[in-house]
């Protein structure tokens, strides 16, 4: 590709993105081949699942951190903002409806199944040091999560952790799941990324990049992508990314970090030293340093805040 472009990464590399969508699909057929379940492209969705208007969103709240810590330790502190890498990459590895959606009410958490999920969410006592799970959100009451918003919260109400009260499950929409739908299109991604930055070849790292990220957020209502209509897999791989962040935040908390912000899929603010705590890499288990600032005065003030 590169040679076709007389060497010009950015022609190069914008042509293998208007690819990644459809190169998407054909790795996922590929790696599905002797597959022990189907995907089915095309299921009914319930109402929630579906656009209120052409331009609104649906009713799922996917948890998304915005969160940054009101009161810092007395003092002046360096802060470093860190880069989760491959943050949709590695939610691939979620659980996933396979089937239909089916309705039920009332019922307790069924580990063999995934879905959405109308819950009141618990009260969170932890808003000076750690980000809400359930995300920024202003108004009280029952709201729909995912999968992973559901069991993060389920996780943390259990005795490990025992830092919120379980949340109330009012009805949901679920299907039988399995944890490796997507497990072979995730590894195989992942190989091509890991061998695109051995090799120093940044073009392939960002079509690598294109076809996951494309992959996950043209599969609900999207023009981009028509062989594949799973809204209910779109958020629930976006609230596994946000999961995924919020667990980082709760691993840096209990090894003696302060953090300081948790933003999106990838971005987490430490205070503290953060390398005895996560490996500092390319890999999508490690992490790299998005900024460095100093924040705090004697009267915990933050200046000096780095760029978003």
């Amino acid at each position: 590709m590169l040679v076709e472009h007389h060497g010009d990464v950015e022609a190069a590399t914008a042509v293998l993105v208007k690819r990644a969508i459809p190169d998407a699909m054909r790795l996922l057929d590929e790696t599905r081949k002797g597959a022990r379940y189907d995907i089915i492209a095309h299921p009914w969705i319930p109402d929630i699942l579906k656009k209120q208007s052409s331009r609104g969103a649906d009713q799922i709240w996917e948890a998304r951190p915005k969160w940054t810590r009101h009161q810092l330790p007395p003092g002046k502190h360096e802060v470093t903002a860190l880069d989760v890498n491959g943050a949709y990459l590695s939610a691939l590895k979620t659980h996933l409806p396979l089937g239909r959606l089916e309705h039920s009410a009332g019922l307790p958490h069924d580990r063999r199944r995934a879905g959405v999920y109308l819950i009141t969410p618990p009260a969170w006592e932890h808003e000076a040091v750690l980000p809400n799970p359930i995300g920024q959100r202003d108004e009280p009451g029952p709201l729909w999560v995912t999968e992973p918003t559901l069991r993060l919260l389920l996780r943390l109400s259990g005795p490990k952790h025992a830092l919120c009260a379980p949340p109330e499950i009012h009805e949901s929409y679920t299907s039988g799941a399995t944890e490796n739908l997507l497990e072979k299109f995730r590894i195989a991604l992942k190989d091509a990324r890991d061998t695109a930055i051995a090799e120093g070849d940044e073009v392939t790292v960002e079509y690598v990049k294109a076809m996951y990220s494309k992959f996950v957020s043209t599969m609900g209502e999207s023009n981009y992508n028509r062989e594949l209509y799973r809204p209910d897999w779109m958020h629930i791989i976006r609230s596994q990314a946000f999961a995924n962040l919020w667990l980082k935040a709760l691993k840096a908390h209990d090894e003696g970090l302060a953090v300081v912000r948790a933003m999106g899929t990838d971005e987490l603010h430490v205070i503290g030293d953060w390398r005895s705590v996560f490996p500092e890499g390319r890999g999508v288990t490690e992490v790299k340093v998005k900024d460095t600032y100093t924040a705090g005065t004697d009267t915990n003030e933050t200046e000096g805040e780095g760029e978003e």
